[in-house]
């Protein structure tokens, strides 16, 4: 977001923000329940997790839930604003990925605390890693709303990183046990659960790089590059290609013959696809693998309604396991 866009949407908020406390301070929502804990996440992905370590005794308010909505061009409104300030935690992406939260976060002061994903990647630049966190550092870290812009050269899709939302997981635990220190015993137990089926998870990432270590596949959009590398799958698609479906631009002529000519010469084993955009240059792909018996498939960045992190995960493995033996 330009310094320019970045001020203006601000002031926006904040101007709407007062409208909305004004309108609605002292009218608790129907059923609410004030012993629990009030959670914002930036998208249903990160909420779902949040449920699964916090149960009963969290409320969870995703603000992304589904997959019209791209957390890149996202613009709150004034609802959002109001819940951001309402939340006593903050679950949120970072690397640039769904910066409107960071946005709100400083338009109305929220002092509640962060949880930012992308800060538990091994990948992370900034990341001193997990052992830093141990000895208490991390808790800084949390707590500085910094811009969290886009980082060159980093991939900031962490949640199709199981290792990264172990971690994420376990953070989002000691935070709501310091929120309710008498159910902490709770949140580590149920983080620990969690991190049992995430094991399940890598276990079936495992069984695909047995049996198809290297094998090439192209990605029209790099949301689930983190999950390839896992299965030890070696991405051959050009950046210049990804990163222009990815910021909406035409894939430059030369860098789409190239791409076809990938899939000509017959390495190429699967195409994955996002769900949450299209266009021309993409269907020119798919099309391509179609007319020569090469498996596509398609991944969405939000949770499919019906599904949980763990279920959606295990389904978009199997859909590559499948592709990857037709």
């Amino acid at each position: 977001m330009t310094s320019a866009r970045r001020t203006s949407t601000l002031l926006g908020l904040a101007a709407a923000s007062a409208l909305a406390l004004a309108g609605c301070a002292g009218t608790p929502a129907a059923g609410e329940d004030d012993s629990r804990i009030s959670v914002v996440a930036s998208t249903n992905v990160y909420g779902q997790i949040v449920e699964e370590i916090g149960g009963d005794l969290v409320d969870v308010t995703a603000i992304i839930t589904n997959d019209t909505q791209d957390p890149h061009s996202f613009e709150a409104s004034a609802r959002d604003q109001l819940t951001v300030a309402e939340a006593d935690l903050i679950v949120e992406n970072g690397g640039g990925y769904d910066g409107f939260v960071d946005a709100l976060i400083e338009a109305n002061g929220s002092e509640a605390p962060v949880v930012t994903a992308v800060e538990f990647s091994h990948e992370w630049p900034e990341n001193a890693g997990h052992d830093a966190e141990a000895e208490g550092e991390a808790d800084a870290e949390h707590d500085e709303h910094g811009d969290h812009g886009h980082v060159e050269g980093f991939n900031e899709h962490v949640w199709y990183d199981p290792h990264t939302v172990v971690h994420v997981a376990e953070a989002v635990a000691a935070e709501l046990g310091e929120l309710s220190p008498d159910d902490a015993a709770a949140f580590t137990a149920n983080a620990e659960a969690f991190a049992a089926e995430i094991e399940g998870l890598e276990g079936s990432l495992a069984d695909i790089a047995a049996a198809h270590a290297g094998a090439q596949v192209f990605l029209t959009e790099p949301v689930p590059f983190y999950l390839i590398a896992a299965a030890e799958l070696e991405n051959v698609t050009p950046d210049a290609f990804s990163e222009a479906v990815e910021e909406g631009q035409d894939v430059p002529p030369a860098t789409l013959l190239e791409s076809l000519a990938l899939l000509e010469d017959g390495d190429v084993r699967v195409v994955i696809t996002n769900t949450q955009t299209a266009g021309v240059e993409t269907a020119q792909i798919v099309g391509e693998a179609d007319g020569r018996g090469i498996p596509s498939i398609a991944f969405s960045e939000t949770l499919p309604e019906g599904q949980t992190y763990i279920s959606w995960m295990q389904a978009n493995i199997e859909a590559l396991s499948g592709a990857l033996s037709a």
